[in-house]
């Protein structure tokens, strides 16, 4: 009886050089690890931080995930949900006001925008 093929069996094998001096499966060796662990110190306290925005209600979020999930009001892949709601209204779908209302609340976390 005869074995099934494997999909590798379609391609030739390669094996990967290894450089001069080398052992396989290792990297090159750095010269001095302190310095590159003060190098990224460095480069983290040289970073600006972004203002941390309080998390949401959890109660909030989850009625947003039910708006995003009732198809009702049209798709919203590619748009907020603020302009989501916006032209559920123009259509005249009747979308919900309490969601209207922690969107314009809540307009500059991300959480809650997108």
């Amino acid at each position: 009886m005869e074995q099934p093929r494997r999909i590798t069996d379609s391609f030739p094998r390669r094996r990967r050089r290894r450089g001069p001096g080398r052992p396989p499966g290792r990297l090159k060796n750095k010269k001095n690890k302190d310095e590159d662990k003060d190098k990224v110190q460095v480069k983290l306290r040289d970073c600006p931080r972004a203002p941390s925005q309080p998390s949401p209600d959890p109660a909030l979020l989850e009625m947003l995930r039910r708006f995003d999930l009732s198809w009702e009001y049209g798709p919203c892949t590619g748009i907020t949900r603020l302009q989501r709601w916006e032209r559920a209204q123009e259509l005249g779908l009747k979308p919900p006001g309490p969601i209207r209302d922690a969107l314009l609340e809540h307009r500059d976390n991300p959480d809650v925008t997108y």
